[in-house]
């Protein structure tokens, strides 16, 4: 099987690595780049829970192969809150209750992001329509939508 040389900007750190050509990036995420956070749920892209940000825009990681990210800038939910504090996002979801059994929240945060930075102040219609991509089966989506909506919120906010 052909291999290739992957090199990819993940939450700011440049990082190379040998693939086969049908190696997913999910599997270089969480196998090759120990970056568990992002999850594997359907496998076939319809259920979110590996929705990452490739070159800002929201893809299912199990669905993209991994020579697809050469030169890109990838961004998981292990980027957001990196030796700091929560991303407001992350602290919505607690707040709001956006989260249960947290195995699908990952990508609920991070197609929720890819949404906030493309529309900084969505309405709940545009909300429902961005995260109809991303499935949960413990919490109501009411939360999620009121997570993202405080999310938006508070990112709006001017900062110090």
């Amino acid at each position: 099987m052909n291999e290739q040389i992957v090199s990819m900007k993940v939450n700011g750190f440049d990082r190379r690595v040998v693939v086969p050509a049908n190696k997913r990036l999910l599997d270089v995420l969480r196998q090759d780049l120990a970056l568990t956070g992002t999850k594997e749920g359907c496998g076939i892209g319809v259920c979110g829970a590996c929705t990452v940000l490739l070159d800002g825009r929201a893809v299912s990681a199990c669905l993209t192969f991994a020579f697809a990210a050469d030169g890109a800038d990838i961004q998981t939910i292990e980027g957001l809150a990196q030796d700091g504090p929560l991303h407001p996002l992350q602290a919505a979801f607690i707040d709001k209750g956006g989260l249960q059994c947290g195995y699908c929240t990952p990508g609920q945060i991070m197609a929720a992001k890819a949404l906030l930075e493309e529309n900084p102040d969505p309405t709940d219609d545009e909300i429902k329509h961005a995260m109809m991509g991303n499935l949960c089966r413990c919490t109501g989506y009411y939360q999620i939508i009121e997570s993202i909506r405080s999310a938006a919120a508070k990112m709006r906010e001017p900062q110090p």
